[in-house]
């Protein structure tokens, strides 16, 4: 009798043990995997503040008008300062089409200073104007960021046109090619640093020469 009571009681404890012992695994192993989620979450997780960039979009505008103010050096005729005015239309986002008008007044040739009184040219003839119509092409688009906050679209372009220049009363076919990068400060307006070279060909000193006039230029531009 006593043995039949300590195997039933047996049983019973094994049975027991059976039953109890996958719960209490599982809840071992669920507190371990949240405890290991909660060290993970500790490590790997980033406090990054993300930045808010405003970018102005340039108008949908496509006419610019523009002003500008440099150097231009003419053959012979010493490096000057010239002013001037553009006004452009932009045809597509790569393409544009521009006009310029600019105006300098020339120095004495070298000739004349060492000469001791020989004047080419009268004060009046001195004066030299421009006026080109020019194709130019976009390329190299691009940012420039100043500090955390700012962002400015830029681009680099290639200009090349025809026109005609005045110079001692007289009108030359001229050639105008050159360079630049705009700078757009807002959406509306924009910044232009270029150089150009203006070529034609004179015969002020007897024969035929052809000149190449090396201009240096700082503009301002608006869309409307």
């Amino acid at each position: 009798m006593e043995s039949r009571i300590k195997r039933v009681v047996l049983s019973a404890l094994l049975s027991s043990l059976y039953l109890f012992s996958p719960l209490s695994f599982a809840q071992d192993d669920t507190d371990t995997s949240q405890k290991d989620n909660e060290e993970l979450d500790k490590i790997i997780t980033p406090d990054i503040e993300r930045r808010r960039i405003k970018e102005d979009h340039l108008d949908s505008e496509n006419f610019e008008i523009g002003v500008y103010s440099g150097t231009l050096s003419v053959e012979d005729f010493g490096t000057n300062t010239v002013a001037g005015v553009t006004i452009a239309y932009h045809i597509t986002e790569d393409f544009f089409a521009e006009i310029d008008y600019g105006l300098t007044k020339t120095e004495e040739t070298s000739y004349e200073l060492l000469s001791g009184g020989v004047e080419l040219l009268t004060d009046d003839q001195r004066d030299l104007s421009y006026y080109n119509a020019s194709l130019g092409i976009n390329f190299l688009p691009g940012q420039i960021y100043l500090w955390d906050r700012w962002a400015f679209n830029t681009n680099f372009y290639l200009i090349g046109g025809v026109g005609n220049t005045t110079f001692a009363e007289k009108k030359y076919f001229t050639y105008s090619y050159g360079g630049g990068m705009r700078f757009y400060t807002t959406d509306w307006l924009s910044i232009d640093f270029s150089l150009r070279d203006h070529s034609f060909e004179h015969e002020l000193f007897g024969l035929p020469k052809k000149i190449h006039n090396i201009e240096g230029r700082f503009g301002l531009a608006l869309f409307f």
